[in-house]
C-alpha cells in the first residue's frame, strides 16, 4: 500500500510502525522510474506499506533527516531509520533491502 504525506500528515505517526519512506520530486528522472518499481512492489507485498514524501513540499524534513540526493529511500520503524539508500534500485535490489 503507498500513501502519499500531505501536511494533514504527522510524518512521526506514518513511522511508527515499520514502513518503507521513498523521498522523491516530481521533476527527478530516478524517482519516476524508483516510483514504478515501488507501485510493482505494493502490488505484490501488500504487508508492506510505502510512504512517499516529496522533497518539494516537505524540504525542511528531508534537511532535518539529511537527505542529499533522491530518490532516498529508509526502512523505518518506531519513527527512527532503520537503514537507508540512495539512489536507484531494481526490483530485486529494493526486495533484498526490504528484507535484508
Amino acid at each position: 500500500m503507498i500513501k502519499y504525506m500531505n501536511k494533514k500528515d504527522d510524518f512521526k505517526s506514518l513511522t511508527e510502525k515499520r514502513c518503507l519512506v521513498d523521498f522523491y520530486a516530481d521533476w527527478c528522472g530516478p524517482c519516476k522510474m524508483m516510483g514504478s518499481v515501488l507501485e510493482e512492489l505494493s502490488n505484490e507485498k501488500e504487508n508492506l506499506e510505502i510512504i512517499k514524501v516529496n522533497t518539494d513540499e516537505f524540504n525542511e524534513l528531508a534537511l532535518s533527516l539529511g537527505i542529499m540526493s533522491i530518490p532516498t529511500l529508509f526502512i523505518m520503524e518506531n519513527g527512527e531509520v532503520i537503514k537507508k539508500h540512495v539512489g536507484m534500485l531494481s526490483k530485486s535490489e529494493l526486495d533484498s533491502f526490504i528484507n535484508e
